[in-house]
């Protein structure tokens, strides 16, 4: 007698993701469209009005875009604790929407008003920062075990999304500042943030909601970290305690120095030289924390410390990645082209590929790869992206070399360097989102998305110490005296900052060790 076993059922895509990637498209075109116009309007408007020359007036826009991002990219850490703790994913991101929502219409109600128009930053960069690690992580809590390779799939939708929303804010809202003043091109955007929220909202009753951990867990990161720094054994000093305090006080030097460095900038020092004393000191003494730990847990914060070393090694690939919206389009303002277009439109180009890369690389690169033995994994990918983002830098260098030369250069020129970072975005952030979320112990998938996105804190902290060294005389006689202008030798010294990464990166990748932590169905 045979039996016969009826197949399992296929796994099926969950019915709420529809609103989860709706959510995200009308969000992420009111951000950008925001983003997109910011220094193009700062150059241009009385907000700056305090400052007559030129460069000096591009390099405070600059500054304040970048600012900008530190905060949207810095307010992460907030939001991610909040959901883990208390208010679980889905109230979080309603709440920090709303708080979004009222900053984007503070920038169209303040365009004249220095003071107002800045508040409006601050709570856009609150709002967003602090649903940004968590829509990506709340979209993984939509999976299980069972149909978790569709979350792959997911993942990189909820790229595709993002980039089409970023694609038609780049195109329209240049125009709209151009032709209806910038009352309109960021009123605009608040519109499609309230959209935004509305759609999450419709969805609230399909979604699966993971409890926050509301009671303390013995066992948490922080607690494994304190008790591996605090603990002493019989004959042995405790020299991860040292480094931990060496970096609390290289923390203190900087904010003592800020008035020199600038409050955005001591700050985010302060952090990068907490952050790797207490996970350096942790890293050491990790071992003294068994026994009074389950190993899981020991094992669970080796795990994260060693995300961490990657996110670290990520930082200067943002660095050159955001300056598309700053120094690129201070570039293409300088550019020939048509009357009818703007500069920051450039930066549609960058979506669009991605739009078109995303799909390419599943379908006929990644395979083709396979194929010939060579398997793309994701820390692989990593690396290749933050090698193309400085070859990028190497073009766009090239081109402002010409340009200061006294050739003119048409805007089109842009075309490849544009590809070939967008390339590298491609291979690092879609990458990056779901390895994040598959590298996060489960009680902490909120607080290390966060540290994803803190990445992007540190790569635009880089932005603004470069920019703080070439207000330095001697800093600028120096670079005088190899040739290139200040424009161009940044451009080659970030281009050569992402290489050295990029090396550091795959030899770091080469040992380390990928871990699962889905949920279970």
């Amino acid at each position: 007698m045979t039996t016969t076993t009826a197949p399992a059922p296929a796994a099926r895509m969950p019915r709420q993701i529809p609103y989860i990637i709706g959510n995200e498209g009308c969000e992420r075109f009111s951000f950008y469209g925001m983003r997109n116009i910011l220094v193009q309007f700062l150059i241009t408007s009385l907000l700056l009005q305090h400052i007559t020359a030129g460069a000096e007036r591009e390099l405070a826009a600059k500054d304040l875009m970048h600012t900008f991002m530190i905060g949207v990219y810095f307010f992460p850490l907030l939001g991610g604790y909040l959901a883990d703790r208390f208010f679980g994913k889905y109230n979080t991101i309603l709440w920090f929407s709303l708080v979004y929502c009222i900053g984007q219409f503070c920038l169209a109600l303040f365009v004249d008003n220095r003071l107002g128009f800045f508040i409006g930053l601050g709570l856009i960069a609150l709002g967003s920062g602090g649903i940004k690690p968590l829509v990506a992580s709340f979209v993984g809590d939509q999976f299980t075990q069972a149909n978790k390779h569709l979350a792959k799939i997911v993942f990189d939708g909820f790229y595709w999304i993002i980039n089409f929303g970023s694609l038609f804010a780049s195109l329209l809202m240049p125009l709209f500042l151009k032709n209806y003043g910038p009352q309109v091109a960021f009123g605009i955007p608040g519109v499609l943030m309230l959209v935004a929220t509305l759609v999450l909202w419709l969805g609230r009753r399909q979604y699966v909601m993971v409890p926050p951990a509301t009671s303390a867990d013995p066992d948490s990161f922080y607690r494994v970290v304190r008790t591996a720094l605090l603990t002493r054994r019989g004959g042995e000093g405790r020299p991860g305690l040292v480094v931990a305090i060496a970096g609390a006080v290289l923390a203190i030097g900087a904010i003592a120095f800020a008035h020199k460095l600038g409050v955005v900038i001591a700050i985010c020092l302060a952090l990068v030289a907490l952050l790797a004393g207490i996970g350096g000191g942790a890293w050491v003494q990790l071992e003294r924390a068994r026994g009074r730990h389950p190993d899981a847990a020991v094992d669970g914060v080796r795990s994260v410390l060693r995300v961490l070393v990657i996110f670290a090694l990520v930082t200067p690939f943002f660095s050159l990645f955001d300056q598309k919206a700053s120094t690129w389009v201070i570039q293409g303002n300088a550019m020939t082209k048509p009357d009818w277009f703007v500069a920051s439109q450039m930066q549609a180009l960058n979506p669009a590929l991605v739009m078109i890369l995303i799909p390419f690389n599943n379908l006929v690169l990644y395979p083709w790869l396979r194929r010939i033995g060579w398997e793309a994994t994701a820390l692989r990918r990593m690396t290749a992206g933050i090698a193309f983002s400085g070859l990028s830098w190497i073009v766009i260098g090239t081109i402002q070399v010409v340009m200061d030369g006294g050739s003119p250069m048409s805007i089109v020129w842009q075309v490849l360097p544009y590809a070939l970072l967008t390339f590298g975005e491609v291979l690092v952030s879609a990458t990056g989102l779901e390895f994040a979320y598959s590298q996060a112990p489960s009680a902490m998938k909120g607080v290390v998305m966060s540290f994803w996105n803190l990445t992007t804190t540190i790569g635009n902290l880089w932005v603004l110490l470069a920019n703080f060294a070439v207000r330095n005389q001697g800093v600028t006689d120096s670079i005088a005296s190899t040739g290139f202008s200040v424009t161009a030798f940044q451009m080659f010294f970030f281009a050569a900052f992402a290489l050295i990464a990029a090396l550091v990166f795959g030899l770091y990748a080469r040992s380390y060790r990928e871990v699962d932590n889905y949920r279970s169905a």
